[in-house]
């Protein structure tokens, strides 16, 4: 009497990663995400390699992520990978302040962002 086991979330040639609590806000998490979709895998991890932006490591971080959980857990070739989807959404927003002239009280949004990376297995053309 055991339980069902849960349908996958993602199809049999895709596999994801999930990164919570980012401590950057969703806009600029966005911009690198933007970088990334739509790319081989390979050019997508140089490409965050070399980017400037503070935030561009954690998403190699979840690329590298759910490139080893295509190729582990789901038997995937790692060299028909593309990123399918990289999506971003909001956390928590710490807030904080600071006492501005004349009594008044200046607010300090500190965000924190989610990213969601799916790749997906295509087939070579021959």
């Amino acid at each position: 009497m055991a339980k069902e086991k849960n349908p996958r979330r993602v199809a049999d040639n895709e596999a994801m990663a999930k990164v919570r609590m980012l401590r950057t806000s969703p806009q600029k998490l966005n911009l690198v995400a933007q970088l990334i979709r739509g790319k081989k895998v390979d050019k997508a991890l140089t490409d965050l390699t070399f980017s400037k932006k503070r935030i561009a490591e954690d998403v190699k971080k979840c690329l590298q992520s759910a490139i080893a959980n295509a190729e582990n857990n789901h038997n995937l070739d790692v060299d028909d990978l593309i990123v399918a989807e990289a999506y971003v959404g909001k956390n928590l927003i710490m807030k904080r302040g600071r006492p501005r002239a004349r009594g008044r009280y200046g607010k300090i949004m500190k965000p924190f962002s989610e990213l969601t990376i799916k790749v997906r297995q295509i087939e070579e053309q021959a």
